[in-house]
């Protein structure tokens, strides 16, 4: 069947909706770390001639995604299909509602990965639409902008963080030497990558013990530098003039915290250590995601700083298992990302073998 047989790959069909679903989702990507506490949406909207016009949502106070990609379309937006990774919203908020502003472009068709669940959208804006004539189609390429959106979402719909705990470690899982030094078991692109993910996160975590030892900024380091640093967040008290500071400083439930800084508008939650640290988000249930740069490397030996401080599974039958969403190589490092079993589907996301996979720009 040629393509102009098979309705799949004609305008407008579900080929061609993924497709250009997929660049939306690339266009959101590119502006992951610049757009919080707003979420990160790719539009594209396509003229009844084939031209495309783009947009992705600009930082706060800017336009969304779908105004930048109207203007860009100009007239040529009525009749058009629109492609957004996240149902437009419907309310005056910084700026006019997208739904609005389409239906007013003359805009035909519009295509939804996702509906948004804040409580101002939350199928509104897709019934603005319809009531306005707008045909609608949602769902396309709905799992991968989930994923992509997973931080707000969570916060959306709990009011926390989505909560990232990043270690570095070797291969027998150890983190730093009896002495505490821990510079450095990883090489220069896993600790760019390490970099990048900062740099997507609206707050960074770390102990006091780790402060005390690492002295650390918590900064983003980057050029050209970011547009802002993320929020510096110490469990307990960090010593008169450590580097961190000023920094939030909490002390007691870590549920409460989560609830506070989700409160400021935190997004993502970037847990850094140190292995007590580690422990108690991880034995509490608080994490989202797990990366781990693992290095060719070994201590050795028992007596180095594990990756955990704390009781752990007494038993095999008491084993943490998650799913791997992704392994990579980072020069002659691994990076590996885990979810908890039952945060997502049972089928990993996207599983990369780290034997053909190329390193890349980050940090860790």
């Amino acid at each position: 069947m040629n393509p102009a047989q098979n309705p799949a790959s004609r305008p407008g069909g579900r080929d061609e909706d993924l497709a250009t679903m997929r660049r939306a989702l690339e266009l959101a990507a590119a502006v992951r770390a610049r757009t919080a506490p707003n979420p990160w949406v790719g539009c594209v909207v396509v003229g009844a001639d084939g031209r495309s016009f783009e947009g992705a949502t600009q930082p706060p106070g800017g336009p969304h995604a779908e105004a930048v990609a109207l203007a860009a379309a100009g007239a040529a937006a009525r009749g058009a299909t629109l492609y957004t990774t996240l149902e437009p919203c419907a309310h005056h908020g910084r700026t006019a509602p997208c739904a609005q502003a389409i239906a007013d472009a003359g805009v035909a068709r519009v295509v939804i990965a996702i509906e948004d669940p804040d409580s101002h959208v939350a199928g509104r804006g897709a019934e603005t639409l319809r009531r306005r004539g707008v045909e609608v189609t949602a769902g396309v390429a709905s799992e991968q902008s989930a994923e992509l959106l997973a931080p707000y979402l969570k916060h959306r719909r709990t009011g926390r963080p989505w909560v990232v705990l990043k270690l570095a470690a070797t291969l027998d899982g150890r983190i730093a030497a009896p002495d505490g030094s821990s510079k450095w078991i990883t090489g220069e692109a896993a600790r760019a990558d390490a970099q990048h993910l900062r740099a997507e996160s609206d707050a960074v975590l770390v102990g006091a013990g780790t402060v005390r030892v690492d002295d650390p900024r918590l900064t983003v380091r980057s050029d050209p530098p970011p547009e802002h640093q993320p929020l510096r967040v110490v469990l307990g008290r960090a010593p008169e003039g450590a580097k961190v500071l000023p920094a939030v400083e909490a002390e007691g439930d870590l549920g409460t915290l989560l609830d506070e800084l989700g409160g400021k508008g935190v997004l993502q939650l970037l847990v850094e250590g140190g292995a007590r640290v580690a422990h108690q988000f991880h034995a509490g249930g608080l994490v989202d995601r797990y990366v781990l740069y693992l290095a060719p490397a070994f201590f050795g030996g028992d007596d180095a700083l594990p990756v955990f401080r704390g009781p752990g599974a007494a038993e095999v039958e008491g084993l943490w298992r998650g799913r791997l969403v992704s392994v990579r190589r980072l020069g002659d490092d691994l990076r590996v990302e885990l979810a908890p079993a039952a945060a997502a589907g049972a089928e990993s996301e996207g599983v990369v073998d780290a034997s053909s996979a190329d390193g890349e720009p980050g940090g860790g």
